[in-house]
């Protein structure tokens, strides 16, 4: 059986308006990992986590209920998800700043994240105290970018696939048929087949299997 999300209570001792204290809700899909941050955020005297979950959890309906300050999201694989998800936080809930934790590597995964909505974007071997300051800067609303992290993105260059080719390459990454996709994005059958047939032009794969693990592999998916 699935853990269930562990979700921290709201207690009256740290409320929302309290100058100080930041209400941190932690998205991580390493065990360990999330762990320690949750221990190390916890430890903070002006920090509160008041969720820690992995990105397969019911991430965007709990933010809505806790109302944190920052989300702090693990962009990094298997975690991709992570990046999908912060539109729809930042829609939801505008106030609340999102701060990711990434490597260098993949660079398109670094670009996607600096193109996305989150304030602070971490290396992930940076130090504690790097993290913690990003935090406390995105809720006072200043943006934290490694700057080794904004190297890579530059060297990445520009996105080569078109926000539809993506869209129809992860639902065939996910498991679905060319009828499926066709049928969940209103599309026609041919339609779907130009766009996966691009995607393995650009990729140069032989297959729709090698053109999954290419894009994945370079960040963009």
């Amino acid at each position: 059986m699935t853990a269930e999300p562990q979700v921290s209570p709201v207690t009256t001792d740290c409320p929302a308006d309290v100058p100080g204290v930041i209400r941190v809700l932690l998205v991580v899909d390493m065990d360990l990992l999330r762990d320690a941050l949750a221990t190390l955020l916890s430890d903070q005297h002006d920090m509160e986590v008041v969720a820690d979950l992995k990105c397969d959890d019911n991430v965007v309906p709990i933010a809505s209920r806790m109302r944190p300050d920052v989300v702090v999201i693990d962009v990094d694989q298997p975690c991709t998800r992570g990046l999908t998800m912060v539109p729809e936080l930042r829609s939801r809930m505008p106030h609340t700043q999102v701060v990711a934790l990434a490597a260098a590597r993949p660079p398109g995964l670094v670009q996607r994240a600096l193109t996305a909505e989150v304030l602070g974007l971490v290396d992930k071997n940076a130090s504690a105290q790097r993290l913690l300051a990003a935090i406390r800067g995105a809720a006072r609303g200043s943006q934290v970018v490694d700057v080794n992290l904004a190297v890579a993105a530059l060297a990445a260059g520009p996105n080569p696939f078109t926000p539809r080719e993506l869209q129809v390459l992860r639902l065939a990454a996910d498991g679905a048929s060319g009828p499926e996709i066709a049928s969940r994005l209103s599309l026609s059958k041919g339609t779907v087949r130009n766009y996966l047939s691009k995607v393995m032009s650009k990729t140069c794969a032989r297959t729709r299997i090698d053109a999954i693990r290419i894009v994945r592999e370079a960040g963009w998916l």
